[in-house]
């Protein structure tokens, strides 16, 4: 059992920008929905949750503010009661505040969840481990994009997902389904 006093629903980059970033195949298209279950749990128990933005500093990303692709998805809008933190690198904690504002409030415990495992979710999720955070990593809850390696060889968007889980698993964190966070919490 999850204590909800010292938990935080981490929602990282669930943004509109995220799917034109990549020409390649995405895996788990349920990701979107598995997140939206998740926020309206913790929701419903009032539990806290916090959301972060990616505002991309280059040019050309649908990520950079006053593009339409920095809005969030709507199934990781957050609620104007909702904390946001806004950054313009991959983890969650760099120039954001992100850390303070968690130690402050005695949380422990974070589940993470968001877009995309390779990138920001596996970026943050090191941090918060080596910051002394007990991190969940909601596997269902995140998804990627194939990638062609520097050699020339491709890997399918599962492949990938699967690898960056792997080599976050018991080192960093724990990774869980969403089945297994609801069961936890309830």
């Amino acid at each position: 059992m999850t204590d909800l006093n010292t938990s935080v629903l981490l929602v990282i980059d669930v943004q509109v920008g995220i799917d034109a970033l990549f020409s390649s195949e995405r895996n788990n298209l349920d990701a979107e929905s598995n997140i939206q279950k998740l926020i309206n749990n913790w929701r419903e128990r009032g539990v806290e949750i916090i959301h972060v933005k990616h505002n991309s500093t280059a040019a050309d990303s649908p990520l950079r503010p006053g593009q339409a692709g920095n809005d969030f998805k709507p199934e990781g809008l957050p609620l104007a009661t909702e904390q946001l933190f806004e950054k313009t690198v991959n983890s969650a904690f760099i120039g954001t505040g992100l850390e303070a504002y968690l130690k402050e409030r005695g949380v422990t415990d974070l589940v993470i969840v968001g877009l995309t495992t390779d990138h920001c979710i596996s970026t943050s999720t090191r941090m918060a481990g080596n910051l002394g955070f007990d991190v969940s990593l909601v596997s269902d809850a995140t998804a990627t994009f194939g990638r062609t390696a520097p050699d020339g060889e491709t890997y399918s968007a599962e492949q990938v997902h699967k690898v960056n889980l792997l080599s976050l698993h018991d080192e960093f964190c724990r990774v869980v389904t969403t089945e297994e966070v609801l069961q936890r919490v309830t």
